[in-house]
């Protein structure tokens, strides 16, 4: 596996390279560790004069060239590789650009298997306003991103939100095959809005209700149970659960509970205008969810 990481010096990205330590036990193939200098931003502050824009971006080469050496001490301690013969091959590249576009465009551009980063978060309203890095990146990735949002070196606790869909299958399938450790405990949730609004289940009775639910619940069940026991088979510790209420507030309520350390989902593509006026689900739990999030599209598994 080919694992791209974003890294920026600050502590939360060094959460990311720290993250490393639960690949430990299936090393990647490669870890390339990128550092952006954001020169529109450089540009900006300067305005036209070009003498302190060329010391600055001077200056933060040079920064940027240590940074990149320090992540890389630190990506091979974190995978056991410091005093041993390395299994990972390291690459270090330091880009001029866009933050999250050149983050994306990068992962394309090296067919990388999974992009790993660390984000400190922002309040809805800052959220909403300015967006952050890891959400404009999870909506732009060619491939699976992994957004650290604490200290994480083991997976041993592990929820995968799904639904029927194709990217729900194909996030399981990631799970399975590419970063899950034989020690994690997985809890496979699905909840799903009921099929009938409040206002109408005013007019009906306790049995129509449970009528209406039922077919909806059985179909959920049989997904969860049908992963289940695929991750059974691959001879993981796994329980289900199935709920009908609010998706998001589901998920969120689930994983503060649990504790678990790592949520999973699947994503699909939403167009420019979806995701201006619908967002995704992925996105929300990105922002609300109190833990790491791994979002898998366009997995290669």
């Amino acid at each position: 596996m080919r694992i791209l990481c974003a890294v920026d010096g600050s502590e939360h990205s060094q959460w990311g390279i720290q993250a490393l330590e639960a690949f430990a036990g299936q090393a990647p193939d490669q870890v390339v560790l990128l550092h952006i200098i954001d020169q529109p931003s450089l540009q900006a502050a300067v305005n036209k004069n070009s003498v302190a824009r060329k010391r600055a971006l001077a200056a933060m080469e040079k920064a940027g060239t240590t940074l990149l050496r320090d992540a890389a001490r630190a990506a091979r301690l974190a995978l056991g590789q410091a005093a041993t013969r390395p299994r990972t091959k390291f690459q270090t590249i330091l880009a001029h650009g866009l933050i999250a576009q050149t983050i994306s465009r990068t992962a394309r551009r090296l067919k990388a298997d999974l992009i790993l980063m660390g984000s400190r978060g922002l309040s809805d309203i800052q959220g909403f306003l300015l967006g952050s890095v890891s959400r404009q990146v999870a909506a732009t990735a060619p491939c699976p991103l992994l957004v650290v949002k604490q200290p994480l070196t083991a997976l041993l606790r592990v929820a995968i939100a799904v639904d029927d869909s194709k990217p729900s299958r194909a996030a399981a399938r990631f799970l399975r095959s590419r970063i899950l450790p034989e020690s994690s405990m997985v809890t496979i949730l699905t909840s799903m809005e009921s099929p009938v609004t409040d206002f109408a289940a005013r007019y009906l009775s306790e049995s129509q209700l449970a009528e209406l639910k039922r077919p909806v619940m059985e179909r959920a069940t049989r997904l969860v149970n049908g992963l289940r026991d695929e991750f059974i088979k691959d001879g993981v510790s796994v329980v289900t659960q199935v709920q009908m209420d609010h998706v998001i507030d589901t998920i969120v309520k689930h994983v503060e509970a649990s504790h678990d350390q790592l949520l999973v989902i699947g994503s699909r593509e939403l167009t420019k205008s979806e995701r201006l006026y619908l967002g995704s689900v992925s996105e929300s739990l990105l922002r609300h969810a109190p833990c790491s999030v791994l979002i898998v599209r366009g997995a290669r598994v």
